[in-house]
């Protein structure tokens, strides 16, 4: 496997994450479920993230050990086609829950790969 393209993904998850971070720093669930350009704007972070993870393919599980990767890649599914179904709660679950690990993840994946050029 090449390295730099495989870095340039979680580069990309983690530039999105960081956005993520950003939009939704000092709030509180109900401030950002009441706020339609917040919860577009992650849902677009969240799409850009779920595609980066897809990109890595079969590396995904090598990178990234012990990360839900398929469910982060079926998510993609279900912010692509299922938009109109996606619940507040379930992003906010997403960006308080699961996405801080994914980070520690990508970041520890990113120094493993840079070691090795």
């Amino acid at each position: 496997m090449s390295s730099e393209l495989p870095i340039r993904r979680l580069r990309d998850v983690l530039q999105n994450a960081a956005a993520i971070a950003d939009y939704t720093r000092g709030m509180v669930f109900e401030e950002f479920a009441g706020n339609r350009m917040v919860i577009d704007a992650v849902e677009r972070c969240l799409q850009r993230i779920c595609e980066a993870v897809a990109k890595l393919g079969e590396d995904a599980a090598v990178l990234l050990p012990g990360q839900p990767w398929y469910k982060i890649r079926a998510f993609g599914n279900v912010l692509r086609h299922e938009y109109d179904e996606i619940d507040p709660a379930h992003l906010w679950h997403i960006v308080q829950q699961s996405l801080p690990p994914l980070v520690e993840a990508c970041q520890d994946s990113i120094a493993r790969l840079d070691t090795l050029q």
